[in-house]
């Protein structure tokens, strides 16, 4: 999964591809690149991100959708806890919602993703992105996270959505000290036990420079994000979400030639 952000304040590369036109460019790259989905979004959720309204959301993210669908007939995911925002998206050619609140922003979601029939990635996030990232606490992070993804799983399902549309995604960096996050890595194949496929997005996060404080800037953390990228994949992650497609691409690729 390619990510594609049409925002000005994205932590990785907020502003390089906010316009309809830059992001296509982009979205066509990281295709080149071996993208399997391209997942495209128009509000930051980093620590300490401001909400952005429904609207302007969709007026950043619709119109790269439309083009990038004109274009390439595979999946296409919208990155929004927004139901209207998931509509308008799936309207213009989006087949996946990928929800950072796991159904949870608003009262519609659960019955506007049974209505949309479309495929869903629920994601675990401890509070909300300007708070998330406050001293974050959990007795068993593996144990609280998955129960919390199969209890948004359930009331998805009750809703109406089918089970075979649900991936879940334990939320590394929502809401998780590094010692989370290595704790929900080294458990993937225990959240494969959920019976939903397994999406892993740790792509370029601050985790990695605090493993390594030489990776200050999110674009110096390639290696670092390769090397969890293979593990998430010898874990049992179905779908592994990053910004360097060419060379994840390339590393799995490898890894899975030597067996």
């Amino acid at each position: 999964m390619g990510i594609v952000n049409v925002t000005p304040d994205s932590f990785s590369d907020g502003g390089r591809f906010d316009s309809a036109e830059a992001g296509l460019a982009h979205a066509m790259k990281l295709i080149g690149d071996g993208a399997d989905i391209l997942d495209i979004g128009g509000e930051s959720t980093r620590p300490g991100a401001e909400p952005v309204s429904a609207e302007d959301e969709i007026a950043r993210v619709v119109p790269v959708i439309e083009a990038v669908h004109a274009r390439w007939h595979g999946p296409i995911s919208v990155d929004t806890m927004k139901p209207e925002v998931a509509r308008a998206a799936i309207a213009a050619g989006a087949t996946i919602w990928n929800d950072v609140t796991a159904l949870g922003f608003s009262p519609d979601s659960p019955a506007v993703a049974a209505e949309l029939d479309c495929e869903l990635v629920l994601m675990h996030m401890l509070g909300e992105p300007q708070t998330m990232q406050i001293e974050p606490r959990y007795d068993d992070v593996v144990a609280e996270v998955m129960a919390q993804l199969s209890a948004r799983a359930e009331a998805a399902m009750v809703a109406g959505v089918a089970r075979e549309k649900i991936t879940i995604d334990p939320g590394i960096g929502f809401g998780k000290t590094v010692e989370h996050n290595l704790a929900l890595i080294a458990a993937l194949d225990r959240f494969a036990e959920l019976g939903f496929p397994v999406l892993l997005g740790a792509s370029r996060k601050r985790m990695i420079r605090n493993i390594d404080p030489s990776a200050a800037e999110a674009t110096d953390r390639l290696g670092g994000s390769i090397a969890l990228a293979l593990e998430g994949a010898r874990r049992g992650a179905a779908v592994i979400r990053v910004h360097d497609v060419r060379e994840t691409v390339q590393a799995l690729k490898v890894q899975a030639a030597v067996g």
